[in-house]
């Protein structure tokens, strides 16, 4: 159960509802004031070689350089978003998929030991898959060793395509109103916990030109209300309505797509570099991130899986863990580390030649600067290690 000195306790929640909590409960435990007030963001960097013991490592230099997480986890459960992007777990270009394009075992355990050396009560592992079986039987076939995980602590594994272990979805507001969405449905893990952790590999997008911890989040959406067979508690499909409807008609398609929370907006103009980076901002407004951890040791450098064939691909090795207690601002400096000079560019201007640009959509809804100039960047120089292998 959620520590109720940050997060209103399952009992109050169950009491007010989700929607009451939302604009209460989920706020950020840290960085406010990272936008408005004195103090800047703050992004590490830190070199890591392998996916070995390195990696614990790494990771605790990476918060020692924010200033530790003991004050963020601490008798807390904390709720992380991997990013499984699909179920194909094969080998890619000789490589294990988290060498390439999935959140690798290692960053995980590394991830989840860290946090319960900070004092963590509990760590919850999320992930919306497009598979029927529990997600902790999906983490065994990509490689985890989910026994290894638990003896850690109190490990939990939800799959949230649907209900899951919930008896409802929770109400998760956009305090602003919102481009697309002024709220959303989710698995109640999204709101009983007291700390939310995006963690990503450091890779280029297709429609959102990077895809990080923000982009992340776009997984949090249950596919049983926001995938192609929705509204269907079985449904497995991924979101390619979410993207556009143009694959989607009402005569093959009975059942109406209109998504939880969706605006009159969200349908018009039917295009997905549109229409993505706005569900982000308000996904991120909506369910905020406390602490984002992007995966740069080994990744691909183009696109964010093997299906997207525009581009050769290859696996390059960065080398990195990127951490940051403000989305935006971490996903600003991944952005560079990629090699993108211009992290505000606009539409048609890499990264974001197929898509507006999310970063500075959520800039400007308050959720974080888009700037390196304002984000005090500590552990290596984005100079020293900026890539220029990615593309798009």
């Amino acid at each position: 159960m959620a520590d109720g000195s940050l997060n209103y306790n399952r009992r109050q929640f169950i009491r007010v509802g989700a929607g009451a909590v939302a604009g209460v409960a989920l706020r950020p435990l840290v960085g406010a004031d990272a936008v408005s007030g004195p103090r800047r963001a703050k992004v590490s960097i830190v070199s890591c070689a392998g996916y070995g013991r390195e990696v614990k490592a790494a990771l605790d230099k990476s918060f020692d350089l924010l200033g530790g997480i003991g004050h963020l986890v601490k008798h807390r459960t904390v709720t992380v978003k991997i990013n499984l992007t699909g179920s194909n777990f094969r080998a890619t270009y000789d490589r294990p998929v988290g060498e390439s394009y999935m959140t690798h075992p290692a960053t995980v355990m590394a991830m989840t030991a860290a946090f319960f050396d900070a004092g963590a009560r509990r760590v919850r592992l999320v992930e919306s898959t497009n598979l029927r079986q529990p997600l902790e039987k999906t983490l065994v076939d990509a490689g985890f060793d989910v026994n290894a995980l638990k003896a850690l602590g109190d490990v939990e594994v939800e799959d949230t395509r649907n209900l899951g272990y919930g008896k409802d979805y929770a109400t998760l507001k956009v305090p602003s109103g919102g481009h697309l969405f002024d709220s959303f449905e989710l698995n109640h893990s999204y709101v009983d916990t007291d700390v939310f952790v995006s963690l990503c590999k450091l890779k280029t997008h297709a429609t959102t030109g990077v895809t990080l911890t923000m982009k992340n989040l776009f997984g949090v959406t249950p596919n049983a209300l926001y995938g192609d067979e929705a509204p269907s508690e079985d449904g497995l499909k991924g979101r390619g309505r979410m993207h556009d409807l143009k694959g989607w008609s009402a005569r093959e398609n009975p059942q109406p797509f209109d998504p939880p929370g969706s605006k009159r907006e969200f349908f018009v103009p039917n295009d997905g570099g549109h229409r993505i980076p706005r569900i982000l901002s308000d996904l991120c407004e909506a369910r905020p991130i406390h602490l984002g951890i992007i995966d740069g040791i080994t990744t691909l450098n183009y696109a964010e899986g093997p299906w997207v064939k525009q581009k050769p691909q290859r696996i390059t090795m960065p080398r990195v863990l990127i951490c940051g207690l403000n989305p935006v601002a971490t996903d600003t400096v991944g952005t560079a580390v990629m090699g993108f000079s211009d992290v505000r560019a606009p539409r048609g201007v890499a990264p974001f030649l197929p898509g507006d640009n999310h970063l500075v959509l959520a800039e400007r809804a308050g959720l974080g600067p888009c700037n390196l100039a304002t984000t005090e960047v500590v552990g290596v120089p984005i100079a020293k290690i900026r890539s220029t292998e990615f593309s798009i």
